[in-house]
């Protein structure tokens, strides 16, 4: 752990103690000035700025000296002594200063600016194009690894800094986006009937992004598993040797093997948030995951929003139209038969029977033949009487079908050891088919995108890796109809029995 973090930051104790509104605002003022250039201010400028306030009506010149001479000492301030344009010796001795803000406060008010800009609600976005910026960049650094690192040191760093640069957006913004979906304001605004507007819009964005992300990830992820780590260690290194070399007036804290193993772990950190690590999930099936349970959670909304539209909606017509057909009917028998078919049966009585000799749907009830029913009696403590009836266990049934499924599995086997040629199966070069074998092979292909090797084991103990030859399609033809698919090679690494 660095010592650092366990410092006290003296620079933000003007955000919340005594007097803070006169320590922000004076605070605020020389960062306003300092994002228009201009970095020293006397004490008369700050005062004739607070003073053009109503808060600081009562406010005086030792009050801002005050306030000054305490942001100095919380080293929020500069001070520096005016020694120019001094003409009498009562001047000098005065020690007129000028102020600055320091950095420490600059990044504090800019922080500020920005989360007020924010307010209670997370920002955020879910750009689809920034998967594609950084795959455009992880591929100009695969070029420079294949051109054995001829590039300038420059443009090397840029392309390093670039890509990262990417990468902390999309994991910044998505987290903010998916934070703004999931935020209890967001809930709330979804069970408005106004939310109905925005239901498309949302869900065309969100799906959007699905795609594109499907697209991208999956190249993203093909490349970061082709570039070995001995060559992103040379990467490292020459990222390293140039920062080294930026001239800085303070004194490097970090040695070059420091800096090139926090550059190595920021690679490793892009790797595992597309390939995960471990074994676990990666984030980018976190972030997919997200996303398709927003689309479902939206539609929800939209379902119960329209079923509620519905249960509220007004049937004064309904009923008007009703009470205009039993105003027309002649007498009240047929009033009665009408209520009969509109309203049903009244205070109706439930029969229960057992007899299914027939199925029959427009067999009326009393065509059957009568059925007996024994009524039990309601006592706490009756307990039915039953005969003890023998165990059947069906072996014979069990092994009929064991001995069916272990032949489809042998003649599954037969027939897929008939498509390998030279220990794989090229399906671009495979002949017409059976759905089934279809499936085995999809099945297959399914299971080592979920492998960072590409290798799965089947079930029939099969030991396969799967690799993508290039990026063309194939028409995979079966039986029942053709299947056009991406070009796929099964490798049979090794045999076994199931």
């Amino acid at each position: 752990m660095d010592s650092s973090w366990l410092k006290p930051i003296s620079e933000a104790k003007y955000l919340a103690t005594d007097n803070a509104y006169r320590y922000r605002a004076i605070l605020r003022y020389f960062y306003m000035q300092h994002e228009r250039m201009r970095q020293y201010l006397f004490p008369e400028e700050v005062f004739a700025f607070l003073k053009e306030h109503e808060e600081f009506q009562n406010y005086t010149e030792d009050d801002l000296q005050q306030d000054l001479d305490q942001l100095v000492k919380w080293k929020n301030l500069i001070a520096r002594q005016e020694t120019v344009n001094i003409r009498t010796i009562e001047e000098f001795k005065k020690k007129r200063f000028r102020y600055q803000c320091s950095p420490y406060t600059v990044e504090i008010e800019r922080m500020i600016r920005t989360l007020e800009k924010l307010g209670d609600s997370f920002g955020g976005s879910l750009e689809k194009t920034r998967f594609d910026r950084l795959y455009s960049s992880l591929v100009r650094i695969e070029n420079i690894i294949q051109n054995d690192f001829q590039e300038k040191r420059e443009e090397i760093n840029q392309i390093w800094e670039e890509t990262f640069d990417y990468f902390k957006k999309i994991i910044q913004n998505s987290a903010d986006y998916i934070a703004y979906l999931n935020s209890e304001n967001t809930e709330e605004r979804m069970m408005s009937e106004a939310f109905l507007v925005y239901k498309e819009k949302f869900t065309t964005y969100l799906r959007d992004f699905i795609v594109a992300l499907q697209k991208t990830s999956l190249k993203i992820e093909k490349l970061l598993e082709d570039i070995a780590e001995d060559d992103v260690h040379k990467l490292v290194a020459i990222v390293a040797d140039y920062q080294m070399t930026i001239p800085r007036l303070e004194e490097m804290e970090v040695t070059k093997e420091q800096l090139e193993e926090d550059l190595f772990e920021k690679w490793r950190g892009l790797k595992e948030w597309f390939l995960g690590r471990e074994g676990r999930e990666s984030e980018l099936y976190f972030l997919q995951h997200q996303t398709n349970e927003a689309i479902r959670r939206m539609t929800r909304v939209v379902q119960r929003l329209g079923e509620r539209h519905h249960n509220f909606r007004s049937r004064k017509k309904d009923f008007l139209h009703l009470a205009k057909w039993f105003s027309e009917l002649p007498s009240l028998v047929d009033a009665h038969r009408l209520s009969s078919v509109v309203f049903g049966c009244f205070h109706t009585k439930h029969l229960i029977t057992e007899n299914d000799a027939t199925e029959n749907f427009y067999r009326d009830i009393w065509e059957e033949e009568p059925t007996e029913w024994t009524v039990k009696p309601r006592v706490r403590h009756y307990r039915e009487k039953k005969k003890p009836e023998a165990i059947e266990t069906h072996e014979k049934e069990k092994q009929e079908m064991k001995e069916k499924f272990l032949l489809e599995k042998k003649r599954e086997k037969e027939e897929l050891e008939n498509l390998i040629q030279d220990n794989k199966i090229v399906l671009r070069e495979l002949p017409v088919i059976e759905p089934h074998i279809r499936k085995t092979l999809l099945s297959w292909i399914a299971k080592s995108m979920t492998k960072q090797d590409g290798v799965v084991k089947t079930e029939n103990g099969w030991k396969v890796k799967i690799l993508q030859k290039d990026s063309s399609s194939i028409q995979l033809k079966a039986s029942d109809g053709t299947l056009t698919m991406p070009n796929y090679e099964l490798y049979v690494l090794e045999k076994g029995e199931m």
